[in-house]
């Protein structure tokens, strides 16, 4: 019989186990639909419960965990470029206290090395600590190697081990020397980070502006799309500029003592750096000095995210070494949200596919975090209430996490007497018919499930490529359809009337039966497509995949009480009462008769128990992306899935690895910038073969 403390940690690894499924979701909403259905406190609430309960419970925590981090590798287009020195990322710390919080425990580190220290005294008490400050730049990290003099060769950063030849593109830069000055040694490989002025970004958008182009987004990810521009006649034409700030190899030359010398000497051989670095002896000092970097970040002609803060003494740096990930002797402080000042124009309520009517932002347009900022998220009728922020008012905008723009109050001082509080509307603005708002709940509702914008809102999300993967089936056409009546549920997807489609303007020949046969391919994809393409809610591509694997079919699905549900690895209460509660209403019983009878597949992928396949991916997380040359992508996830992993539909900061074939498109940029492992095909074999990541 099980004692009370062995069902109180039962219910903590249930706990873990639901926390990392609906952390998963909601990353997906976020990154991959960019839809968010709770705001970022409640979504930050989430994470900081993992991260105590694996504090507490270290032996809960798994690879694939969101807590866990990892490196990213190179796209196959280019070559890739071994680090003869690893390029290791940087931990973080998000606020005053955990970068005080780091700086003792590397004294403390340092202190229990004693004499092993270079600089301990007499009495073995740790050295005094230097500390440098630099500014953490939003670019793109590079190694740049020259050999007598001469620069041979620049890689990315990749996976810190493996990285991508750009040398081509590094040499247009003008900031980087072709040859170093006199004195150079025979090697030496310096990093640093690529990145597009601000300036140079307005003057780029400008031009594209002008010839009728489309402009670009920010300056960062403009960066890296233009280093790995395949033409660098292009990369030529983007003004990218590079700052130099650590060694890599170096063989010949001084030995620096310190990383303010290491700086100097780059210098010296014509090297670009950086002069907003910064020593101190006394702790205090460096967190002044990051409040004062905070307060004049926007002088700045460059965009930065933070201040890294390092050990200056190079013994001591040794002496410390580094974790599986990132150096002892050096942190990452990341600043908080940029925050700008606009004007509230009006107040408007979208509605979801799900039915939540969602009140957000018309904006002045502002520059703010990067982008352009036009509209943003107030959440809920609460938040709204709670910030009394009214159409008219001169507010304060962020992007929350530097992606999604919010509003965070009202400048009082500025507001007009006359601005009456905003009133959330009572009316559904698509359909007309009421606004619910249940007892208990922040949300508000149109319950209409007739709603067009809820109807368009469903498909769109079901064709979508992370769903039923319907090509030539977007936004416009839905909306055509649905606006035409021809569609009101996503099961018409494959009763369409091609005939009548067929007389419209815009639909030659062609286009209708390539729509038509996307159509027909769709009916293939396997069980766990479909139930994510449901928008059952808190069931993502990981949840969906878990359920089709672990009934197999439809009918078992449909069959499986609360307590089938809960005993899946992977849910939780919450989500399989909601899965059960979903399967049982009438509507959706329905819904999926009618799918039956429209012949889509209702199985999940079926693996030979005679194969014996090793679990050699158990604990990872692969997405996959692209048009791979031997497998299919619904072949590829089930060859991952067979050993022992999960391939999510998005790339989040748990995502073990990227698999990337031809049109790889967002999914590559958010795992470069995430710095998530990117495999071509035939790295993807030899994953499949030995569960060993390149490297």
């Amino acid at each position: 019989m099980d004692g009370p403390d062995d069902r109180i940690s039962e219910k903590i690894s249930e706990r873990i186990v639901e926390l990392r499924a609906l952390i998963g979701h909601h990353d997906e909403r976020y990154h991959e639909a960019d839809e968010p259905e709770i705001p970022d406190a409640d979504y930050d609430a989430l994470l900081v419960e993992l991260r105590q309960l694996e504090a507490d419970h270290p032996e809960l925590v798994t690879p694939d965990s969101p807590t866990q981090r990892v490196g990213a590798a190179g796209r196959s287009t280019f070559t890739e470029v071994a680090h003869r020195v690893p390029m290791r990322s940087l931990d973080n710390a998000f606020d005053v206290d955990e970068l005080r919080a780091w700086s003792e425990r590397v004294v403390k580190r340092l202190a229990a090395d004693g004499e092993a220290v270079a600089g301990t005294d007499e009495d073995g008490d740790p050295p005094t600590v230097t500390w440098a400050c630099e500014l953490k730049f939003d670019g793109l990290a590079v190694s740049i190697r020259y050999e007598d003099g001469m620069l041979v060769q620049a890689a990315t950063r990749g996976d810190g081990r493996v990285g991508e030849d750009v040398t081509a593109n590094v040499r247009t830069i003008d900031d980087v020397p072709d040859r170093l000055a006199a004195g150079a040694p025979a090697v030496v490989e310096v990093r640093g980070e690529v990145y597009l002025g601000l300036s140079a970004f307005a003057a780029l958008n400008a031009a594209q502006e002008a010839a009728g182009d489309k402009t670009y987004v920010n300056p960062r990810n403009t960066a890296a799309g233009s280093l790995r521009q395949k033409d660098s006649a292009v990369t030529a034409t983007r003004d990218l500029s590079f700052w130099a700030y650590q060694l890599g190899e170096v063989v010949g030359g001084p030995e620096p003592s310190s990383h303010h010398e290491t700086l100097r000497w780059l210098s010296d051989l014509g090297l670009p750096v950086d002069g907003h670095v910064a020593s101190f002896d006394d702790f205090d000092d460096v967190v002044a000095h990051v409040g004062a970097v905070e307060a004049a970040r926007h002088d700045l002609d460059f965009e930065i995210d933070g201040v890294v803060v390092k050990v200056d003494d190079l013994a001591l740096q040794d002496s410390l070494g580094f974790t599986a990930r990132a150096p002892r002797w050096a942190i990452a402080y990341k600043l908080p949200p940029e925050e700008r000042t606009t004007r509230l124009l009006d107040i408007e309520v979208s509605i979801g596919p799900g039915g939540q009517a969602t009140p957000f932002a018309r904006l002045e347009p502002v520059f703010v975090g990067g982008s352009t900022v036009a509209a943003a998220t107030l959440h809920n009728a609460d938040q709204v209430a709670v910030k009394d922020v009214r159409p008219g008012d001169t507010v304060v905008v962020r992007k929350a996490g530097d992606v999604i723009p919010e509003v965070l109050r009202p400048v009082l001082s500025e507001r007009p007497a006359d601005l009456a509080p905003w009133v959330f509307p009572t009316a559904c603005p698509a359909c007309d018919e009421p606004l619910v708002r249940p007892e208990g709940e922040a949300a508000t509702f149109c319950v209409n499930h007739a709603c067009p914008r809820q109807v368009r809102g469903r498909i769109e999300h079901f064709v979508s490529r992370g769903a039923m993967d319907i090509e030539g089936f977007g936004e416009q056409r839905v909306d055509l359809f649905v606006g035409e009546g021809l569609l009101d549920d996503v099961a018409g997807v494959f009763a369409l009337d091609y005939d009548r489609i067929a007389g419209w303007e815009g639909f030659g020949e062609t286009s209708v039966e390539n729509l038509r046969r996307a159509v027909e391919t769709s009916r293939e994809r396997p069980l766990g497509r479909l139930l994510f393409g449901l928008r059952i809610p808190h069931v993502g591509t990981t949840v969906a995949d878990l359920l089709a694997t672990a009934f197999g079919h439809l009918d078992g699905l449909q069959a499986a009480s609360i307590e089938d549900l809960e005993a899946v690895e992977g849910l939780g209460p919450i989500i399989a009462a909601s899965v059960h509660e979903w399967l049982r209403q009438a509507r959706n019983v329905d819904l999926l008769g009618r799918l039956r009878t429209a012949g889509v597949n209702l199985e999940a992928p079926v693996t030979d128990p005679g194969d014996e396949v090793n679990q050699v991916l158990a604990g990872m997380a692969i997405v996959v992306t692209g048009t791979l040359g031997g497998h299919s992508r619904d072949g590829a996830k089930a060859a991952i899935v067979a050993r022992g992993g999960k391939s999510p539909g998005s790339v989040s900061a748990k995502t073990t690895a990227l698999v990337a074939g031809e049109g790889g498109g967002s999914k590559l940029v958010k795992a470069e910038e995430l710095g998530v492992p990117i495999l071509d095909e035939a790295a993807f074999d030899r994953l499949l073969a030995s569960g060993l990541l390149p490297g």
